[in-house]
């Protein structure tokens, strides 16, 4: 009867090492998603069009066909999209506009008209 115990326990600590490293995994896709839906967001409001979305979005699709061995679709595929938007010309313009305008505002010597 000890045994069956200590057989229960081991069974126990695997299964709860498994949800744990599950819950990891959940965290990190939860992470993407969210970084992937903010990066979306600030492109709606550039007005970004949807052909231009359509194209990263279908890049993306298409560089994640053949998946990877060893990592999680899911997560390769939102880890993609992230980058290919984050390499969006709109984006990138509009990220160098605001350090521009900040270190116009950041500079004490200038003097604007």
């Amino acid at each position: 009867e000890l045994q069956q115990k200590l057989e229960e326990t081991e069974l126990l600590k695997m299964e709860l090492q498994m949800l744990e490293t599950e819950r990891v995994r959940l965290s990190l896709v939860e992470e993407k998603l969210m970084d992937v839906l903010q990066l979306l967001q600030q492109l709606r409001d550039l007005n970004i069009s949807k052909r231009a979305l359509g194209k990263i979005l279908l890049s993306t699709l298409e560089s994640c066909r053949d998946p990877q061995p060893g990592k999680a679709c899911l997560f390769e595929v939102l880890d993609t999209l992230y980058h290919e938007l984050t390499a969006c010309e709109l984006l990138q313009s509009q990220l160098l506009e605001k350090a521009q305008s900040h270190q116009s505002l950041s500079n004490p010597l200038v003097i604007s008209c």
